[in-house]
Formats: structure tokens, C-alpha cells, sequence
């Protein structure tokens, strides 16, 4: 299994020049035209610098999809522009925090301090264990996943038809498009990808896949260093494949209250007739940021199910793309976000249906219960020409329980096609008094029947966790920040 190994990147190195700074070929890299550091972000240039030359110290060799990677991404990265307030889809999320900070990458080190997390529980036999962006054989059990299915280091999948697909998928000219800036410093910055492949027909459910995620390095709370990592993962499931999958992000030992960026990349490829299960956790340390990025591409007849809870980071955003590309394919998401104090949790979602009889749900809720916290919800459902008979619905709540608390919503329905069942709606609200009143009617206090409506708010989210165990565990989570005054 692979342990952890980098190289020598592909991002070009800065060279003096008449009217500014030039950025000239680097090692093992097509030579490019001089770009001036005068048209890019001085910021920006500074990361990508940062992160080439960690992943330098390493030595040794990269697998071809991961170092095509890198390239096509730290090109990328030369025209990004730390985004601010006037870009639309950063109006409502500021990145103050992260531009304020020292960003300092996490070393690429084969001597990691793995005792933090060595005894964490896990509630499936199928663990794939990433920290700080490298997976780590030694935490993973991977060796009862059903014959075929494969899950680990890029450079352990066999060669063959199925690499040859992998690769095509994470080559720019043929997968996923669309991106922002902190996509491609996942892209200019990963140490190594993940890959889970589940062949046709094969079958992994009742016990689900973990993907654990661990974030180990980062400074002490109220320090101005912010170590960085950038976890990539991809997810292929073939024709007529089932699975099911856990996705966890966590602080490890006395990571759980330091500062640092998880910035994370997941990809995922449905064929035709697919279904995948997809439970997403996130439970960063309070002084963390955590950005995420989750793209979904859905062949004909497929099936996704999404259950997001997240309720850790200091900021927390996560980009959703989905796109039906085929007809009679189905769409689930269902989110719920818990924000504190000081907390801002962020989800951007976009679902493109562009073919006939599509069904799509979406369904966000969100509680504030802090005024100085804040969240956003901005979610686009695109349903294109082609679209007909189309059943799309969305639908966001959200539970103020502060003065002061925020959030800023933007549910965004555009249909081209004419023959739609399509609807979508928003409520903003502090408990109802009639809902107070209708407990003490029947002897139950005041504070108990306000305790037990908003778990109730959320319940409708976590209820769809598809384990029981999981939805026990993150049900108790939920409660215990509910009754907790601070992070």
C-alpha cells in the first residue's frame, strides 16, 4: 500500500525580470509562456510558491494523473484572484480569517505523529484513513472489501482498463470543470489522491465505507500560523455498482481546538444504473477553516444520496456540484448545519439536469444559535431544454435562536424546459410561541419543550444518516453542542 511520497512539482518557479517578477519552466514541465506576477495575486502566488516547495523536499516520483494534476492546476492558479465581498459568490463569506494568516503547508513526512487518533473507533470493518492529506496504510482496514473494490493510494491501483478511466477522469480536458481558486490549490498541492473503485455490479452497503479524514498539524488558538493540507479523493462506482460511503472530518488529538485550513477535494463518477450512499460529517476543531469541494457526475439511470451534517470550523464552506448526464437519473441531497459563535457555515450548491425525467430533492436546514454567528445557503437547480418531465424540488429552513444571529439565503430555481414539476421555498424563523405553548398545555416545561423542537429541526436531517449507529453517534454530538454555551 502506498505510505507517503512526493516529488518534484510542476509549478513554475519565479525568476527576476525586467518589469516584474517571471515565472520560468520548472523541472520536468513543458515550457510555458513568461506570465508577470504584476497581472496575479500577490497572495495567491505566495501559497502555490509555499506549497511547491513542500511537496519538493520529499524526493522521489509521482504517479502520471497526479503530476498532469498539479500542472494543469498551478497553471490555473497564475489568473486566480483571492476572492472578497464583490465577488457574488463570496458576498456573504468572508475569507478574512485565511488572507489574515500566515499559510504555512503541511509537511510531507513519512514521521507523522499517528498516536492521537490510533484508538478512535470506527463503526465499519472498511476504514480508509487520510491525515493531513496522506493516506496512511497503517490506520486503514481495507483488507475484507469485497473482491474488485478497491480503495488507496493512487500509485497502488493495477494497471489496466480501470486505471486507464481513473486517469481520464482526472485529466482537466475530461473531468470535472468549473472550480474556483481553492480548488486548484487542492489541485497544485495534493500530496497523493485516494481512489475507491467499485467494479460493475459489485455490491458494498450494509457495512459502508469510512473515509476518514484527519487534520493532525496546525497552530495553537489565537496564533497567526495556519497550516494547510489538501486532501483528494476520487469515487468511481461502475455500471450497476452499489456502495456506501462515510465521510468524516475531524481534528486529531490536540488538534481539536488548534487552528489550521482542511482544504478537500472529492470527486465522484456514478456509470449507468450506479447508487451511492453518501454521509458526509464534518467536525473540525472551532478555530479551524474547512473548505470543501464535491463534485458529482451521474450517468443514466443513477442514483446519489447525499446526508450532510457540519457543525465544526471557524469557517466552514462546501461547494456541491452535481449534474444528471443522463435521463431517468435521481438527485437526494439533505443538509444541516449547526453554526455558534464566531462560527460561519457556508454551502454552495449548483444541480444541473439536462436530461428527461430527472427527479431531483434538496432539502437545507440550519441553526444559528450564537449572534455572532452566521450562515449562508446558496443553491442553484438548473433544469435545461432538454429536461423535460422533470420533478425538482428545494426547499431551505433556517432557526435563529440569538438577536443578531445571520443568515443569507438564496434558493435559485431556472428552468428552460416546459413540461416541469418544479418548486422550491424558503423560511426564516425563531420558534413559534404557539409551538412552546402547545408543550406547557400538557405539563412540559418551557426550557425542556424548547430543547426538544430544535433537535427535533435537525432531526429530519440527521435521520437520514442511512446507520444506525452513525445517526446515534451524531445525534449525540448534536445534543451536546445544542446544551454547550460556547464551542
Amino acid at each position: 500500500m502506498a505510505g507517503f511520497c512526493c516529488g518534484s512539482s510542476s509549478l513554475p518557479r519565479p525568476a527576476a525580470a525586467a518589469g516584474g517578477v517571471r515565472w520560468r519552466r520548472s523541472r520536468g514541465s513543458r515550457r510555458r509562456p513568461a506570465v508577470f506576477a504584476a497581472l496575479s495575486d500577490p497572495f495567491v502566488l505566495e501559497i502555490a510558491e509555499k506549497l511547491e516547495d513542500s511537496l519538493s523536499l520529499g524526493g522521489g516520483s509521482w504517479p502520471a494523473p497526479l503530476q498532469k494534476l498539479r500542472e494543469t492546476s498551478s497553471e490555473s492558479l497564475l489568473s486566480r484572484s483571492w476572492p472578497s465581498s464583490k465577488d457574488e459568490p463570496f458576498r456573504f463569506t468572508d475569507t478574512s480569517f485565511l488572507k489574515q494568516s500566515t499559510i504555512l503547508p503541511v509537511p510531507v513526512s513519512p514521521s507523522l505523529e499517528l498516536s492521537a487518533i490510533a484508538d478512535r473507533s470506527v463503526l465499519s470493518p472498511h476504514v480508509l484513513t487520510v491525515v493531513d492529506g496522506q493516506f496512511v496504510p497503517s490506520l486503514s482496514k481495507l483488507a475484507s472489501l469485497p473482491a474488485g473494490v478497491f480503495a488507496g493510494g493512487l500509485s497502488d491501483f493495477p494497471p489496466g482498463p480501470a486505471l486507464d478511466k481513473i486517469t481520464e477522469i482526472l485529466s482537466k480536458e475530461k473531468g470535472f470543470h468549473g472550480g474556483d481558486l481553492f480548488w486548484d490549490i487542492n489541485g497544485a498541492g495534493a500530496p497523493d489522491i485516494s481512489i475507491v473503485y467499485v467494479p460493475e455490479g459489485a455490491r458494498l452497503v450494509e457495512e459502508p465505507l469510512f473515509l476518514r479524514f484527519f487534520s493532525l498539524e496546525g497552530g495553537n488558538a489565537g496564533s497567526n500560523a495556519l497550516f494547510v493540507s489538501n486532501p483528494r479523493t476520487l469515487v468511481v462506482v461502475e455500471k450497476g455498482a452499489e456502495l456506501a460511503i462515510v465521510e468524516e472530518h475531524l481534528g486529531g488529538g490536540e488538534s481539536k481546538s488548534k487552528s489550521y485550513w482542511s482544504n478537500s477535494v472529492v470527486e465522484i463518477s456514478l456509470a449507468e444504473g450506479a447508487r451511492l450512499s453518501h454521509s458526509y460529517l464534518q467536525q473540525q476543531s472551532p478555530n479551524a477553516a474547512h473548505i470543501k469541494w464535491t463534485l458529482v457526475k451521474q450517468g443514466s439511470g443513477s442514483a446519489y444520496e447525499m446526508a450532510e451534517v457540519s457543525t465544526g470550523g471557524r469557517l466552514s464552506r462546501h461547494n456541491l456540484h452535481v449534474e444528471q448526464r443522463g435521463p431517468e437519473t435521481k438527485t437526494e441531497l439533505a443538509t444541516f448545519q449547526m453554526s455558534r459563535r464566531n462560527q460561519t457555515q457556508d454551502l454552495h450548491s449548483r444541480l444541473v439536469l439536462d436530461h428527461p425525467g430527472g427527479f431531483s430533492r434538496q432539502l437545507h436546514k440550519c441553526i444559528v444559535s450564537d449572534p455572532s454567528g452566521q450562515a449562508v445557503f446558496d443553491g442553484n437547480v438548473m433544469v435545461n431544454r432538454r429536461a423535460q418531465q422533470t420533478d425538482a424540488g428545494q426547499l431551505t429552513r433556517s432557526l435563529l435562536l440569538a438577536p443578531r444571529a445571520t443568515v443569507n439565503v438564496k434558493p435559485n430555481l431556472q428552468i428552460i424546459a416546459d413540461d416541469v414539476k418544479c418548486s422550491h421555498g424558503a423560511a426564516i424563523s425563531d420558534l413559534e410561541e404557539d409551538q412552546l405553548f402547545y408543550f406547557q398545555t400538557r405539563g412540559i416545561s418551557r426550557d425542556a419543550a424548547r430543547e426538544a423542537l430544535i433537535f427535533s429541526f435537525g432531526a429530519e436531517v440527521l435521520d437520514r444518516l442511512p446507520f444506525l449507529p452513525l445517526r446515534k453517534a451524531v445525534s449525540s454530538h448534536v445534543k451536546a453542542l445544542l446544551a454547550a454555551k460556547h464551542p
